[in-house]
């Protein structure tokens, strides 16, 4: 999993972007919830599954989150 995690950390910045569509943002989602069980989280595996049907709301913070942290929420 730590791969996985690490490919999407060095995903390039407008990859990044072109992520946060809305309909693509089901990424970032499947994204926090392995790193959070990787890290053993268990409110993160919570939030990320309840995130994961909240999906058309979230896509927004992770775009500006990207646009100026160049790293996605959470």
């Amino acid at each position: 999993m730590k791969d996985v995690i690490k490919t999407f950390d060095n995903l390039p910045w407008i990859v990044k972007i072109i992520l946060c569509i809305p309909a693509l943002d089901i990424v970032w989602t499947v994204y926090r919830l392995i790193k959070s069980i990787d890290a053993q989280n268990t409110v993160g595996i919570v939030v990320s599954i309840i995130l994961f049907f909240c999906a058309p709301f979230v896509w927004l913070i992770d775009l500006i989150c990207v646009l100026v942290n160049k790293k996605v929420w959470w």
